[in-house]
C-alpha cells in the first residue's frame, strides 16, 4: 500500500508539472505572437539588405519579441494573481479551476523574475551589440573570388560578430556581478548573506530582480507624475470634446480656404522651381517648398479632426469626454489618497511595515478588505499606473526621441523600448506595496522589499509630484483660460 501510495503522488506531481508547463507555454505563445505583430507594426521596413544583415535584424527581432512577452507576461501576471486569489476564495471545491493553484502562481512569478534577468542582462545585450557589431578586425578579413579576378575585402561574418558579442556579454557579466556584490555587501554584509548569493533559484536571480525593481521604481518617480498628468491631455486627443460656444462649420470653411491658399502656392513653386534652378536659387526654393508642404499636412491634420468633431454624435461629445475626464480624475484621486494612506500607517503603525514574510497563499485569505470588489478596483489602478508610467515615460524630454513611429522605427529603437519596458513592469509590484496593496500571498519573492525607507520615501515621493505636477498643470490652464476667453482661430491666411 505504501508503494502504491508513493507512486500515485508521484504521478499526480508528474502531472501536475506537466499541467503548469503546458499553461506557461500556452501563455507566453499568446503573449509572444501579440508582441511580435506589435513590433512588426512599428518596424522600419529595411530595402534589400545583405543576407547577413538581414540574418542578425532577424535574430534582433526574436529576441525583442521575447523580451516585449516578457513585459507583458510581467506586467499581467501581478493581476492574475490577484483575480486568481479571489476566484479560489469564491469556488474552492469547484473541479474546472483546481489547475489555478498556488504552485502554479508561484512558478509564473519564479519564471517571470528568471525570463526577465535573463533578457536585462543577456538577451538585449547581445540583441545590441550583435546589431551593432562588425566583427574582430582578425576574422572577418576574408577572400572572396570572382570570375575573372581575384578580390580582397573585409566581409562581416556571423561567426566574427558572434565572437565579438560574446566577449562584449562576458564583460558586461562580470561587471554586473561586481556590482551586485558589492550592493549586497553594503546592505548586508554577513556571512550567510554572501553565502546565500550561491544559491541561484533561491535567491540570486530574485535579489538581482529586486535591483531591477529598484531601478524600475527611480524610473517611476520620474514617469508616474508626469503620465498622471498627462493623461488627460493624451485622451483629450483621442477622444472628441465637447463643442460648446464653437461653430465648426466656420472653422472647417477657414481652414478650408487656408488649405487652398497653401496649395496655390506650392503649386506655383512646383511651377518656377526650373526657372530658379538656372539662376542658382533652387536650394532656397526647395527649402520653401519643404516648408509649405509640411504646413500643408498640418492643415489637412487640423481639418480632420475638425471634420471628425463634426462628425460625432451628440452622445459621444457631450457624454463620453466628460465621463473619461471624472474618471481619470477619481482614479487619480484615488491613488494619491492610497498613498497618503499607506504613509500614514507606516508612520503610526510599525507593524505595517514591510518585512519580507510570506502571505498566508493563494486562495487561503482574500487581499482586499473589500473582496472580490476591492480586487477588482486594485487591478484597475495597476493597470492605470502602468498605461501613466508608460505616457511619463514618452513624454520626458530624455526619452522623446524613444517614442515608436508606425513602418519607420529602427532596431535600435525598438530595443531601448523593450528595455524600458521590461524595467517599468518589473516595479510594479513595488508600486503596488507603495499603493498599500497586499502582494505577500502573490508575490512568493518578496523578501528585499524591506527597509523602511524605501517604502516610506517611496510612497511620499509619487504623491507628493502627482499631487506637484497636478497643481502647476491647473494654475497654467487657468491663466491661459482667462488670458483667452475663447477659443484661438485657426490662423490667417496667407
Amino acid at each position: 500500500m505504501e508503494g502504491q501510495d508513493e507512486v500515485s503522488a508521484r504521478e499526480q506531481h508528474f502531472h501536475s508539472q506537466v499541467r503548469e508547463s503546458t499553461i506557461c507555454f500556452l501563455l507566453f505563445a499568446i503573449l509572444y505572437i501579440v508582441s511580435y505583430f506589435i513590433i512588426t507594426r512599428y518596424k522600419r521596413k529595411s530595402d534589400e539588405q545583405e543576407d547577413e544583415d538581414a540574418i542578425v535584424n532577424r535574430i534582433s527581432l526574436f529576441l525583442s519579441t521575447f523580451t516585449l512577452a516578457v513585459s507583458a507576461g510581467a506586467v499581467l501576471l501581478l493581476p492574475f494573481s490577484i483575480i486568481s486569489n479571489e476566484i479560489l476564495l469564491s469556488f474552492p471545491q469547484n473541479y474546472y479551476i483546481q489547475w489555478l493553484n498556488g504552485s502554479l502562481i508561484h512558478g509564473l512569478w519564479n519564471l517571470a523574475s528568471l525570463f526577465s534577468n535573463l533578457c536585462l542582462f543577456v538577451l538585449m545585450p547581445f540583441a545590441f551589440f550583435f546589431l551593432e557589431s562588425e566583427g574582430f578586425a582578425g576574422l572577418k578579413k576574408t577572400k572572396v573570388k570572382g570570375e575573372n579576378q581575384l578580390e580582397e575585402g573585409y566581409e562581416k561574418g556571423i561567426r566574427a560578430r558572434i565572437l565579438e558579442t560574446l566577449v562584449m556579454l562576458i564583460l558586461l557579466a562580470l561587471l554586473i556581478l561586481g556590482i551586485v556584490w558589492v550592493a549586497s555587501a553594503l546592505i548586508d554584509n554577513d556571512a550567510a548573506s554572501m553565502e546565500s548569493l550561491y544559491d541561484l533559484w533561491e535567491f540570486y536571480l530574485p535579489y538581482l530582480y529586486s535591483c531591477i525593481s529598484l531601478m524600475g521604481c527611480l524610473l517611476l518617480l520620474l514617469c508616474t507624475p508626469v503620465g498622471l498628468s498627462r493623461m488627460f491631455t493624451v485622451m483629450g486627443q483621442l477622444l472628441v470634446k465637447p463643442t460648446i460656444l464653437e461653430d465648426l462649420d466656420e472653422q472647417i470653411y477657414i481652414i478650408t480656404l487656408e488649405e487652398e491658399a497653401l496649395q496655390r502656392r506650392l503649386n506655383g513653386l512646383h511651377c518656377c522651381v526650373w526657372a530658379f534652378s538656372s539662376c542658382g536659387l533652387s536650394s532656397s526654393v526647395e527649402h520653401n517648398i519643404t516648408e509649405l508642404e509640411q504646413e500643408l499636412d498640418n492643415v489637412k491634420t487640423l481639418k480632420t479632426k475638425l471634420e471628425r468633431r463634426k462628425k460625432a454624435s451628440a452622445w459621444e461629445r457631450n457624454l463620453v469626454y466628460p465621463a473619461v475626464m471624472v474618471l481619470l480624475l477619481i482614479e487619480t484621486s484615488i491613488s494619491v489618497l492610497l498613498v497618503a494612506c499607506n504613509i500614514l500607517c507606516l508612520l503610526v503603525d510599525e507593524t505595517a511595515m514591510p518585512k519580507g514574510t510570506r502571505g498566508p497563499g493563494i486562495g487561503n485569505a482574500s487581499l482586499s478588505a473589500f473582496g472580490f470588489v476591492g480586487a477588482a478596483l486594485e487591478i484597475i489602478l495597476i493597470f492605470y499606473l502602468m498605461v501613466s508610467s508608460v505616457v511619463g515615460f514618452y513624454s520626458l524630454r530624455f526619452f522623446g526621441n524613444f517614442i515608436p513611429k508606425k513602418d519607420d522605427t529602427t532596431m535600435t529603437k525598438i530595443i531601448g523600448n523593450c528595455v524600458s519596458i521590461l524595467v517599468l513592469s518589473s516595479a510594479l509590484p513595488v508600486m503596488s506595496r507603495t499603493l498599500g496593496f497586499e502582494i505577500r500571498a502573490c508575490c512568493a519573492r518578496a523578501s528585499h522589499l524591506h527597509l523602511d525607507w524605501t517604502a516610506t520615501g517611496g510612497s511620499w515621493l509619487p504623491a507628493l509630484d502627482s499631487v506637484a505636477w497636478r497643481l502647476r498643470k491647473t494654475l497654467e490652464r487657468s491663466d491661459l483660460t482667462s488670458g483667452h476667453g475663447e477659443v484661438a482661430n485657426p490662423g490667417p491666411l496667407r
